[in-house]
């Protein structure tokens, strides 16, 4: 009998020692970045809205680390999504642009990525939700595997859609087949012309829910005109009001299921891009119509998500990175009343500009880092930005990358640290602007002066614009005639680093 409950002994001693052992070889945590889609830095209460209430993104923000001066590199989402995932600024490649559906893969395949890095020490990787960073190399045949694509730069799993909702095709896709897709009804996608006897938002509208402008205003899905014409998959197309559930169900099956693992998950919510789409659960939820809903909506998901991980216990060991493409737009594309109910809402806090502009709304936004245990709560105001989360990681893991753009500020992301970036590019449509501790100079572009988009300041002016957001956060007063030495130190400076890349979207002349 002794002998037996030794026996016994040793072997409970053995599986603890065990168990143990795999905890302790899990010395990296888990990795999340949580990417929505047009969320403005006036749209999440811990930044500052009064009329919306996000109490999930807020509980990441009060007890994480929040940053007031964090950026997307861009005020469009394809290239801020090509920046956090290579760590390089989308001005140095120049196909990065807002993608239609059918662009081939705008990351080279051979490039560093956050994925392939993570994937090539022991993470397990997943993609879930918007991509729109182009699939295939130009042609893609919809009906077969389509390759190049996420799985191809480090995505161990990928169930995305292609490119926007408001975009063909309207299906998702799983490690790189079109989801639930039946052969017999083949997909086709043209973006110019449209199929024979295939309806329209133009030639139907009698079948429409929402109202699309001329560009959304083709190929009809669920009764909302697209971007774009498409014909056949009727199987797999999706339903814009289940969209954020299916993909929540994706992320929390993937957590449960790498559980024991390190594992990096990219979560790119649809939310509050258009067409605004709420689940009836969701509608009224904020009295600002179908934007206010679906951030209220976006919120839930958070909120799941963090549920999740405590209910399989790695919430401990999740570093979980939450922000934005770019900024907030309003009317883009629909109507569905986002001006006429916006209230007393501000989407941009006090930031001038939004989506598509050079100034600070277009690119300043939600930005913040949570890791329980690991980052003491606080605000920081030093500059940061999201290419830099490529070698902030690769510090983490202790596996150096180089990379002309990213930059080092893994003490920064998690509380240690009070120093943060010098200075910065900003991008909006291919153009440049340049931040230098308070100081941000926009260099003169060709067009009307402060020409709009869609309602918005792009920033675009034949005069140079220079504005110290210490005392002028609002970017109203232009000091670029009253301090020329600052100026000229500052365009000095942008073209040290743009260079080339300035002069060809500039009509100035050079020596």
């Amino acid at each position: 009998m002794k002998y037996v409950l030794m026996v016994i002994a040793f072997i409970v001693l053995s599986a603890c020692n065990h168990k143990e052992k795999k905890v302790n070889e899990q010395t990296n945590p888990n990795i999340i970045f949580i990417y929505l889609d047009d969320l403005g830095y006036g749209d999440v209460s811990a930044y500052g809205a009064t009329e919306l209430e996000t109490p999930n993104m807020d509980f990441l923000a009060n007890n994480g680390r929040k940053f007031v001066n964090g950026y997307a590199t861009s005020a469009t989402c394809t290239p801020s999504r090509y920046a956090l995932l290579t760590g390089q600024y989308p001005w140095r490649n120049r196909n990065a642009k807002i993608l239609p559906g059918t662009a081939p893969l705008l990351i080279d395949t051979t490039q560093t990525t956050v994925p392939k890095m993570l994937r090539n020490n022991g993470y397990n990787t997943a993609v879930i939700g918007k991509w729109h960073l182009g699939l295939g190399t130009g042609n893609v045949d919809w009906n077969s595997h389509i390759s190049p694509g996420p799985n191809e730069v480090g995505f161990d799993y990928s169930f995305i859609m292609a490119a926007t909702q408001d975009r063909v095709p309207t299906v998702y896709i799983k490690n790189g087949y079109v989801f639930n897709h039946n052969s017999e009804d083949p997909i086709e996608i043209d973006y110019k012309n449209n199929f024979s006897g295939e309806p329209t938002g133009e030639n139907s509208p009698h079948l429409l829910k929402m109202k699309g402008d001329p560009q959304h205003n083709r190929t009809i899905v669920n009764g909302v005109p697209r971007i774009g014409h498409m014909k056949g998959g009727q199987s797999a197309r999706w339903i814009d009001e289940d969209m954020a559930d299916i993909f929540l169900d994706e992320v929390k099956a993937y957590v449960k299921k790498e559980k024991d693992q390190p594992f990096f998950l990219y979560y790119g919510l649809q939310q509050p891009h258009v067409p605004r789409t709420p689940h009836p659960r969701f509608v009224g939820a904020t009295g600002m119509g179908p934007r206010g809903d679906v951030i209220a909506e976006a919120d839930w998901c958070i909120g799941e998500l963090i549920k999740t991980l405590k209910e399989v216990g790695v919430l401990e060991n999740t570093l979980i990175f939450l922000s934005s493409d770019n900024g907030p737009v309003l009317d883009d594309g629909y109507e569905d009343d986002a001006i006429e109910k916006l209230g007393k809402h501000t989407p941009t806090g006090n930031l001038r500009g939004g989506k598509y502009s050079l100034y600070e709304a277009g690119t300043r936004v939600p930005f913040i880092t949570y890791w329980k245990g690991h980052i003491e709560p606080g605000v920081s105001t030093e500059i940061i930005s999201q290419v830099d989360w490529l070698s902030s990681l690769s510090n983490l893991i202790k596996q150096p990358v180089n990379n002309l753009d990213s930059e080092n500020h893994l003490d920064l992301l998690l509380g240690k640290s009070v120093k943060g970036r010098s200075d910065i590019i900003l991008e909006a449509t291919s153009r440049t602007a340049y931040r230098q501790g308070d100081w941000v100079l926009i260099p003169p572009y060709p067009g009307p002066k402060m020409f709009l988009t869609k309602g918005i300041e792009t920033g675009n002016s034949s005069e140079f614009q220079l504005y110290n957001l210490a005392d002028d956060i609002s970017q109203q007063n232009n000091l670029a005639e009253k301090m020329p030495e600052k100026r000229d130190e500052m365009m000095a400076a942008f073209i040290s680093i743009v260079g080339d890349a300035y002069k060809q979207t500039s009509r100035l002349k050079f020596d």
